[in-house]
């Protein structure tokens, strides 16, 4: 496996969607390339005077290229974030189906309880016409995300641990197989 490609719903460098992407990255065994989200807001305006932004083109082309995408989206009142559903648009815009039974894998970590789930949710309604092949489980759901975490971004809820590793064994099983 070259690499898996992770995309973060929050733009923050501490976010600690960026720290869980980077663990699932750590145990999928493989180098982790990052999309850059800081997109313009979409506008077919725009698309149509000059063309896809360049940030779109390599994004589109960076999924094109990865073997599997490991989404980590923040819940920003009960849905993904405006970062995420931003790039998620602009790419839809891109030639050639780049999402097309591509493997991915949704994560997610939050200050509340719920842990993501509604972000979850509306995530893969957004995806679901670009035909990507997101597993289903199982749910990696990481709530009061700030004590889930130690000093090297490890999760220390086993229960939240095991299931991100058996994420990214399913994940890394539908990307070689």
């Amino acid at each position: 496996m070259t690499h898996v490609l992770g995309l973060c719903g929050s733009l923050r460098a501490g976010s600690l969607n960026r720290v869980l992407l980077r663990e699932a990255a750590r145990l999928y065994d493989a180098p982790l390339v990052e999309g850059d989200l800081r997109l313009p807001l979409y506008d077919g305006d725009v698309e149509e005077a000059d063309g896809l932004p360049g940030g779109v083109t390599r994004l589109g082309e960076q999924i094109a290229a990865a073997p599997a995408i490991i989404i980590a989206t923040p819940e920003y009142n009960k849905g993904p974030s405006g970062v995420l559903k931003n790039a998620l648009d602009w790419v839809s815009r891109v030639k050639g189906g780049v999402w097309t039974d591509k493997p991915v894998a949704i994560v997610s970590a939050t200050a509340g309880r719920s842990g993501g789930e509604r972000a979850q949710t509306m995530l893969r309604a957004c995806m679901a016409p670009f035909r990507a092949d997101a597993l289903a489980g199982p749910e990696v759901l990481v709530g009061a995300a700030a004590q889930q975490f130690d000093d090297e971004g490890r999760l220390t809820n086993e229960i939240n641990a095991k299931a991100l590793a058996a994420l990214m064994e399913a994940l890394k099983a539908r990307a070689t197989g």
